[in-house]
């Protein structure tokens, strides 16, 4: 996540200026078809504003332009053809249409996220420790993607965090029993 493009973003809409995007435009032969795949699975997990059939957007920055750059190569590769442009909205209406688009992609992730850590607390500390390690790392997956950070990301980060910190807090009190009861501690902690 890059703090200062919200800042950007924000500072610019403002002051009545629309924001700079990159944008990808591509098109790939139907077959072979793993090709496709890759690139639609690589433009996912970018987090992309899919504008129309084969034309894709992101906030415009150094990272996100060589992301963009990347998977039009492997376009070209594949014998398909793609090229990379660098846009601005016409209006701040428009942007904020692309704004809320890719926002509400990421908190239907972080609602997502946020039920699983909610089911997970009635599990064994075990197996609550599995997947509050996967929940992180799921978190960790959609911030990289996640340019407008939409209200549920705070809740999800909160529940996961709170799972987690039971789990620690449930081993430790374990462990201050054992040791008060004489026996070393389980599970290699110590």
């Amino acid at each position: 996540m890059q703090p200062w493009l919200h800042f950007l973003v924000r500072v610019e809409a403002a002051a009545g200026a629309v924001g700079e995007w990159v944008m990808l435009t591509y098109r790939l032969p139907r077959e072979p078809s793993t090709p496709r795949s890759s690139v639609w699975r690589k433009l996912r997990r970018l987090g992309v504003a899919q504008l129309a059939d084969g034309l894709v957007a992101l906030p415009a920055d150094a990272r996100t332009r060589e992301q963009l750059e990347w998977v039009a190569e492997e376009v070209r590769e594949a014998d398909g053809d793609a090229g990379v442009w660098l846009a601005r909205p016409t209006s701040r209406g428009q942007e904020r249409a692309l704004a809320s688009m890719m926002a509400a992609a990421r908190a239907a992730e972080y609602r997502t996220v946020l039920a699983q850590a909610l089911e997970a607390a009635s599990l064994r500390p075990a197996e609550r420790a599995r997947v509050g390690g996967q929940l992180r790392t799921e978190l960790r997956r959609i911030r990289r993607r996640d340019y407008f950070p939409p209200a549920d990301r705070d809740a999800a980060v909160t529940a996961v965090e709170a799972l987690v910190r039971d789990v620690s807090g449930e081993w430790g009190r374990a462990r201050d029993l054992e040791l008060r009861a004489g026996s070393a501690p389980r599970g290699g902690r110590s």
